[in-house]
């Protein structure tokens, strides 16, 4: 499938194959997304045959406008009033009481559904062009490195989808922020480019954050995910040196996602060297990976960024792409 330059004739005729049930790959700021009616269970049920992606992995609903909220929560509380007003159109969901009409094919058969207003142009007047809510998770097979370029998808998915539309490079580069504010106390579900501290600042109470759980309640809550093929390794600055040379002496080719550590040259080695700011490091993370994950390598060894609270989201996805050692 060749990616179609985002210009308003293919937006409207995107907006057209939703409405036929049909899946369409379009770019938020965070990823890509691999779009269906969210009303039209059939439709749905396409983009989990398409990722290979379990039925009860629920889905985020994209909007075109927080006034859309209560067409398919149950009840929206203020808080999520509030986090809508400060934060939307941005990398931010929640997770809400649906509506008995909300297809359980969208939320994984539970009886809440994440809901989220995307801010990227072409997303924006793609759900303004087709006037519902569209389900929509990373473009990419399951479990594997999400999208952050139309021709990931391409790569990935290939005809699954009927049109995949571009949009340029996302701007962002990991998913967004999920807050779950179905009951009780808010929960930090998914780190994403929203800081914890900006989030409590809207609602003026803490958040409890992520725990072991036995019940995937968003996305990006297995063990496991947006991994490489190759086997990748997360390593401490002091040890990456030495664990490089120690799978380069055992004849290994190697890819390095270098964060501040310079090695030297080796025929076997290639190097990826990454931002040093969060932000940028974040939106180069996942083409990143690709890159190296496409050189048939024999290891990805991924150097620690840093550990602290700016770094959440980073350090969530490479916990979850790479093996610590």
């Amino acid at each position: 499938m060749t990616p179609r330059p985002a210009d308003a004739v293919a937006i409207h005729e995107a907006a057209q194959l939703l409405k036929q049930g049909r899946l369409v790959a379009f770019p938020t700021e965070t990823v890509y997304g691999l779009g269906a009616d969210a009303s039209n269970a059939e439709a749905v049920r396409g983009i989990f045959a398409a990722k290979g992606r379990p039925a009860d992995h629920p889905l985020i609903v994209h909007l075109a406008d927080k006034s859309m909220l209560p067409d398919w929560a149950a009840e929206v509380p203020a808080s999520a009033w509030q986090l809508a007003e400060r934060f939307w159109p941005g990398p931010l969901a929640v997770i809400l009481r649906k509506k008995v009409s909300v297809p359980l094919a969208v939320t994984g058969g539970q009886d809440t559904v994440a809901l989220r207003v995307p801010n990227h142009p072409v997303a924006l007047q793609l759900l303004q062009a087709f006037g519902g809510g569209i389900a929509a998770p990373s473009a990419n097979r399951y479990c594997r490195i999400s999208p952050t370029q139309a021709a990931h998808v391409a790569e990935e998915l290939g005809d699954a989808v009927a049109m995949i539309l571009d949009g340029g490079p996302c701007q962002v580069g990991v998913e967004s922020t999920i807050i779950d504010l179905s009951g009780g106390q808010p929960r930090l579900l998914r780190p994403g480019q929203l800081s914890v501290a900006a989030i409590e600042a809207v609602l003026q109470q803490t958040l409890l954050l992520p725990e072991a759980v036995s019940e995937i309640r968003a996305p990006g809550m297995m063990a496991v995910h947006y991994a490489p093929v190759t086997m990748a390794l997360l390593c401490p600055a002091q040890d990456l040196a030495k664990l490089a040379q120690t799978f380069l002496d055992g004849h290994q080719r190697v890819g390095v996602l270098a964060y501040q550590q310079d090695l030297p040259a080796h025929p076997l080695l290639v190097v990826e060297h990454m931002p040093d700011s969060v932000a940028a490091y974040a939106q180069a993370l996942y083409a990143s990976l690709r890159k190296l994950d496409g050189l048939q390598l024999d290891r990805i060894l991924v150097e620690q960024p840093p550990q602290t609270e700016a770094w959440r989201a980073v350090n969530d996805r490479l916990g979850k792409a790479a093996v610590a050692v």
